[in-house]
């Protein structure tokens, strides 16, 4: 059964620059905090593939460091996290361990140093999206997700430990829904891993703590991961495009329709129709921002782009992509500029491409004079793509390419544009096989390892994509390839791709010559005329080395 919220794909909000590099190192760090010796001395962060070659353009290093201190996905003080670890007094070290093919793409071991001496080993994967996975624990591999409420238990590996702590659950009336347990070697430290239906009180991990042979018991909390989730089958759900379609049907409603009541089974005690409010409203804010205010990111590639796109020639536009595309193109580049100034954002499925989905339905709403609950249906049919190409495919970068990222979202896109003019589920599936069949193959390749360029440009050819994806379906030309079969392929391409094409910048663009050297001057000739970016025209968007 898919348990994963729709605010999981249209989220986390976050810090840029990077869903995976960022948030996602932000939350491994985060858990490994809840497992760290008290008082904690220092840390040490190792990071392998990915996140060794690209952590700094992706600020990662701040990321892990602001985990560490207790900070949020969200928190602005995300960028500052440096300064204020050596405020607190909280020493740290990040090591470049180069490749490993043993290990997921984005794995970083955080290694926790107590007062006295006590030593904690957490290793962390981001699987995309700011979801992670928890694979390794002083060690031995282990498996957690945040899925779920879960305890984590560290334990003599001896008969009858298990047996007390499942009685002290069975007497605190907590249903298990899994228990597994892990251990290097026999005889030694073991680990054990509850995932239960609720979160548990500081009572009931006390008596854990006093269970003898216990080294350590904790409630491990991933901030915006998935949410709590019901026990047991919800009464609408859909693990692939097939199902999602018979689920319409039976239903007679929209793909929005279905998503948005499969949530309130999924989530019951939660008011999902405020956060995907609150989604919205970051959406309407972010696609704005850096029009309105240009910033210069943190590599120095983007800078006053998305307004120069935004102010194009009133002829230029006429000739070209429309008022409605362009405005689209702007807001999408606006959100990558943002995050690329670490400015918050909603990843959307991945920081890397958070400007297709915004910029798509806000653009076309715009035009439609839509209100804000067709947006919100429009956003939630656009939640259940991301959540079908997550679940059979990636939406990571390291570990399927850019086709993973802007081609999901160009899939999402065009699904959410087709509901939002009236289209049915099956044209809605139609326009996002479109979309993503046009973009499969796709390389990840980020020059200098930023979320910069190619991205910037790369999320205005997943807005072009969608739009004109959306319009194909409407027209009932349909795709002769199911929408399953489509994912199913871009999970195929995925996998046959090199690891220099997965966001190591080892390759395409970023291996070019001129991107060696390319640096704050592709941006300084926008600096230069930065009193022509703010008239009410311009020429063409100047973006020389």
């Amino acid at each position: 059964m898919m348990t994963m919220s729709a605010l999981e794909i249209l989220g986390p909000i976050m810090v840029g620059p990077s869903s995976s590099h960022t948030a996602g190192a932000l939350r491994i760090a985060l858990v490994a905090r809840s497992l760290a010796p008290k008082p904690l001395a220092r840390v040490e962060f190792f990071l392998y593939n990915s996140f060794s070659h690209t952590h700094k353009g992706h600020g990662t290093d701040q990321a892990l460091i602001a985990g560490m201190l207790g900070f949020s996905p969200n928190d602005a003080r995300v960028r500052d996290s440096f300064a204020l670890a050596k405020e607190q007094g909280l020493p740290f070290d990040i090591v470049e361990k180069g490749d490993d093919e043993s290990l997921h793409p984005n794995t970083v071991e955080v290694r926790m140093h107590g007062a006295d001496e006590a030593c904690v080993s957490v290793m962390g994967e981001s699987i995309g999206g700011g979801r992670i996975r928890i694979s390794g624990v002083n060690g031995a591999r282990v498996r957690m997700t945040g899925d779920m409420p879960t305890i984590f238990v560290s334990h003599k590996d001896t008969p009858g430990v298990l047996a007390a702590l499942t009685a002290i659950l069975a007497e605190q009336h907590i249903n298990v829904a899994t228990m597994r347990t892990f251990r290097a070697a026999r005889g030694g430290m073991a680990y054990t891993i509850f995932e239960i239906d609720e979160a548990v009180s500081a009572h009931t991990l006390n008596l854990f703590r006093k269970t003898p042979y216990v080294a350590l018991a904790a409630q491990v909390s991933i901030p915006g991961a998935a949410p709590t989730v019901s026990a047991g089958p919800l009464a609408i759900n859909f693990d692939n495009g097939a199902e999602l379609l018979a689920l319409c049907e039976r239903e007679g409603a929209s793909i929005g329709e279905v998503m948005q009541r499969r949530e309130k089974f999924l989530r019951p005690e939660a008011d999902s129709e405020k956060e995907m409010v609150r989604v919205l409203n970051t959406m309407k804010d972010e696609v704005r921002d850096t029009i309105e205010i240009p910033r210069k990111s943190i590599g120095g590639l983007l800078y006053g782009q998305a307004q120069a796109v935004a102010q194009s020639d009133p002829a230029l536009i006429g000739a070209l992509m429309g008022p409605v595309q362009t405005q689209a193109v702007a807001f999408a580049m606006a959100v990558l500029e943002r995050s690329a100034t670490m400015g918050v954002i909603v990843a959307a499925p991945t920081a890397g491409a958070s400007g297709v989905v915004p910029g798509t339905v806000l653009a076309v709403a715009n035009h439609l004079h839509a209100t804000d609950d067709r947006i919100l249906l429009a956003l939630w049919n656009a939640a259940a793509l991301g959540a079908i190409l997550t679940t059979n495919a990636s939406v990571s970068g390291a570990e399927g390419g850019c086709q993973a990222e802007v081609g999901s979202a160009a899939a999402m896109s065009a699904s959410a544009l087709t509901e939002l003019l009236g289209g049915t589920p099956k044209q809605c599936l139609d326009a996002a096989s479109i979309a993503l069949s046009n973009l499969l193959g796709l390389v990840c390749d980020p020059v200098h390892g930023l979320v910069e360029h190619p991205c910037q440009d790369r999320n205005a050819i997943g807005v072009a994509a969608a739009i004109s994806s959306a319009q194909l379906a409407l027209a009932n030309i349909g795709n002769p390839i199911p929408f399953d079969e489509v994912v199913r392929a871009m999970a195929e391409v995925g996998a046959a791709l090199p690891a220099t094409l997965r966001e190591t910048a080892k390759g395409g663009l970023a291996a070019a010559p001129s991107a060696q050297t390319a640096c704050s001057a592709c941006t300084g000739c926008l600096a230069a005329t930065k009193n022509v970016l703010h008239t009410k025209r311009i020429d063409m968007p100047n973006r020389k080395k």
